[in-house]
């Protein structure tokens, strides 16, 4: 039966218009192709609202189309909508493709970057295809989009191709419905550019750096790296340094350079089978590391030393039980670890961010010349420009399932979907791991990880990249949101861009939680308990928060409990030394600066003595409940770790001492939890008792790796016992666990197995990170939703 009825022979004609990523994912072919194949005339074109089509044929004929439009969408493609209405037939003999109709707002959705896909991988490497070794190989199916898209519609002028005019084999194939490069914006060849070129620092101090000439730049780049250079490497979204992870020299030489600490690198190897040796793969991180999105994936070391493969050198991942690694997503990658036939190269790359660590990652060529000059020994680089920093994604297999640690190419600028309305507005997020967040109705657009607020570069980076996507998406903020720290440049960025517009600041775990929400789709009309551990977020009381339980829904939150507030001495100097946030947790739990302690024994004498008259005197001693900083001293008075040269690294390094404790050791610390002493207000998890209990370990000679394992079990034990407590008194069945500490596999698995196995239904995250990385749609979804006011500021609740 026809959709609309018409009689049989008669001739319809239809209009239906195509909502959702149908733009530079090759739509409009495929819509010509099917068109064509029904017998149906016509045509298609790119609008502001999305994709218009107009076809013109024997009902039936219009029907199938109309059922087949969707399902049969392209790979790229996703059809959010589809509306459709009946017309006039007018005759058309054909079925054509028109030219992009500007104007007006936007309710296209650009599709982020794509991994080379398997036709163009196959030309790149056919010495008969003219496309062989071509570095910018690319069709409908894969290559940039997000990072050279200038505005809108998407149309080559549009985007950072625009001043590479087409060669005449190209404009060909851009024209021919029949060619897999049919309307393919980044369409490129080896005749029509862009060019590679690679350029070295010259010997001695200064110079300007010069071009190698007479030789492949992949082929001479890639005897740098086999000799232990570094290059700069310009890719999709910015700049990588890399080098050769085999070399110990070369890393650690980039290690120094950069000023990284003891972090962890990312590596580049040519294909999954590649790590198996040196690491565990289950299908759902094979899946991650193959797909079109291609994000660096944490992988867990396999125990002992790999006796077959290429090994990375131990500066790579120091104290790390995980592996960053992540596949070769460009033509250029391809050709950086070598084709078959190849002369061999290193087997591994390091393939780290191109900036000094805190700064964002580095797009503009001339910047790369000056700001990595005291990094790279070569720059490998090329004339298309970056329109947009966009940085890798990291993320990891938890249970069975992805959980997202830093979000952005190959997932920036897809939306997230909504549970409930929200007016148009811009979230600012918070000042570490910084993204913001556009939302307007149903749909919410988190930006690509862009770094630390408190650089000046990553404020101008952060100013250039809401303007960008202002101007690719539909939204006109009417309001912005912010965090609740009074001294976060976030907040001041909010205040001093408004213009006149409303700035609503949420408090720091309300929006963890609210972001939890968000992305399972709930509609707040139930609260859920929020456990959001982290290391600092500002507290409405004035402390730092970080170890807390909400009772909350969008409109507001009741604290519940928390950890026990402990001083913070010296505010980040307790950050870089976690002996210091040790001690002051021994100190207010009655206990010993004991001399045969390690966080003792770490602590310089004179820096002892002068922390002692900070904590009797109280200066400098921020009160913090942060779960993240108990990490931290129970990392130090382990003998973990004593000075971390990034965020969590005491953290993470107690967390690999767990993993490797025997699993038949099933013995935990407690808590103790009390009441205020008025019976008023949340309650109090005191780790008084857990330390008591370490330093009874230390002294019974009990392993640190068991240590570990019992300190993440009482943790966990303690977020189900006060899950248990608010659901007899407050009947919430539904807890999110949130806030960065949530990024320890061991602790959210433990957590997620006891609570699931009580009943409650347990949001972790999946789509956007649990750290501040997902912070900005919290404070969207609080502070923009239609359905009710903006909040007011939260209350303490009498103890549940």
């Amino acid at each position: 039966m026809s959709l609309t009825g018409a009689e049989e022979g008669t001739v319809l004609r239809r209009r239906v218009t195509v909502s959702g990523v149908v733009q530079g994912v090759g739509f409009r072919p495929y819509v010509h192709t099917l068109a064509t194949s029904l017998g149906l005339t016509g045509h298609v074109t790119n609008t502001p609202s999305g994709v218009v089509v107009e076809i013109e044929g024997g009902p039936d004929a219009v029907d199938r189309f109309c059922v087949r439009l969707a399902p049969d969408a392209p790979p790229l493609a996703r059809v959010d909508g589809v509306d459709h209405h009946d017309l006039p037939a007018t005759g058309d003999g054909l079925f054509t493709i028109l030219a992009s109709r500007p104007g007006g707002r936007s309710g296209v959705l650009i599709p982020p970057d794509t991994a080379t896909c398997a036709p163009c991988l196959a030309e790149l490497t056919d010495p008969a295809d003219r496309r062989h070794r071509h570095p910018f190989v690319n069709c409908t199916y894969c290559g940039p989009r997000f990072t050279i898209v200038a505005g809108l519609p998407y149309d080559r002028a549009h985007t950072t191709m625009a001043g590479f005019p087409l060669c005449p084999r190209c404009a060909h194939e851009y024209a021919d419905p029949a060619d897999r490069r049919f309307h393919a914006q980044p369409l490129a060849c080896p005749d029509c550019g862009p060019r590679l070129r690679l350029l070295v620092r010259p010997p001695g101090p200064g110079g300007a750096p010069e071009e190698v000439t007479g030789a492949d730049p992949v082929t001479e780049a890639r005897r740098m790296l086999a000799r232990g250079a570094i290059l700069a490497v310009k890719g999709l979204g910015g700049y990588h340094l890399a080098c050769d992870a085999t070399d110990p020299g070369a890393v650690s030489l980039l290690r120094a350079r950069k000023a990284r600490g003891g972090k962890p690198f990312a590596l580049m190897a040519r294909t999954a089978d590649d790590i198996t040796h040196l690491v565990s793969l289950g299908d759902e991180e094979r899946a991650l590391l193959t797909g079109p999105t291609r994000p660096v994936v944490l992988l867990r070391r396999l125990p002992g030393t790999p006796a077959d493969g290429p090994v990375p050198a131990p500066p790579v991942a120091p104290g790390s039980p995980d592996l960053g690694v992540m596949l070769p997503y460009t033509p250029l990658h391809h050709l950086l670890l070598g084709l078959p036939g190849d002369p061999d190269g290193p087997p591994l790359l390091v393939m780290t961010s191109a900036n000094l660590s805190g700064e964002p990652i580095v797009t503009d060529d001339t910047e790369a010349l000056d700001r990595l000059a005291a990094l790279a020994d070569g720059w490998l680089v090329h004339d298309r420009p970056i329109q947009v920093p966009c940085d890798d994604s990291v993320l990891r297999v938890c249970d069975g399932l992805p959980m997202m640690v830093r979000r952005a190419r190959g997932y920036t600028p897809l939306p997230l979907d909504l549970p409930v309305p929200v007016r148009p507005a811009l979230a600012v997020g918070g000042d570490l791991k910084n993204t913001f967040c556009l939302g307007e109705g149903r749909r919410a657009w988190l930006s690509a990880h862009l770094g630390d607020m408190d650089d000046l570069a990553t404020q101008h980076a952060f100013t250039r990249s809401v303007a960008h996507l202002e101007a690719i998406t539909p939204v006109r903020p009417a309001l912005l949101a912010a965090d609740r720290h009074p001294g976060y440049r976030s907040v001041r960025w909010a205040r001093t861009h408004a213009e006149g517009r409303p700035v609503v600041q949420v408090q720091h775990h309300h929006a963890h939680i609210a972001a939890a929400m968000a992305e399972h789709g709930l509609d707040g009309s139930r609260p859920v308990l929020g456990a959001a551990f982290d290391g600092t977020g500002h507290g409405d009381d004035g402390a730092v928060w970080g170890g807390e339980f909400l009772l909350a829904d969008y409109t507001g939150f009741v604290r519940l409990a928390h950890l026990a507030y402990v001083p913070q001495p010296g505010g980040d100097a307790a950050v870089h030394r976690p002996y210091r946030m040790a001690l002051a947790h021994l100190r207010a739990a009655g206990l010993d600066w004991a001399p045969d302690l390690p966080c003792t024994t770490a602590c310089p004498p004179d820096e002892l003595r002068v922390l002692a008259r900070q904590l009797d005197r109280d200066l400098n001693c921020a009160p913090t409940s942060s779960m993240g900083r108990l990490f931290d001293a129970v990392a130090s008075l382990a003998g973990v770790c004593q000075r971390a040269d990034y965020e969590a690294q005491a953290a993470m390094e107690l967390e690999a001492a767990a993993l490797a404790a025997p699993g038949a050791d099933a013995t935990g610390y407690a808590f103790a939890v009390r009441a205020t002493p008025s019976g008023h207000g949340p309650v109090r998890a005191d780790p008084a008792p857990v330390l008591a209990a370490v330093v009874a370990d230390l002294r019974a000679g009990v392993p640190t790796a068991w240590i570990a394992a019992r300190f993440h079990r009482a943790v966990a034990a303690l977020v189900h016992r006060i899950c248990l407590l608010a659901r007899d008194r407050c009947g919430v069945d539904t807890v999110a666990l949130t806030g960065g500490v949530f990024l320890n596999s061991v602790l959210s698995s433990a957590c997620a197995t006891a609570l699931t196995g009580d009943g409650f239904t347990v949001l972790r995250h999946h789509l956007v990170p649990p750290g501040d990385g997902g912070l900005a749609l919290g404070q969207l979804m609080v502070a923009a939703r239609t359905t009710t006011p903006p909040p007011a500021p939260a209350r303490d609740a009498v103890t549940p």
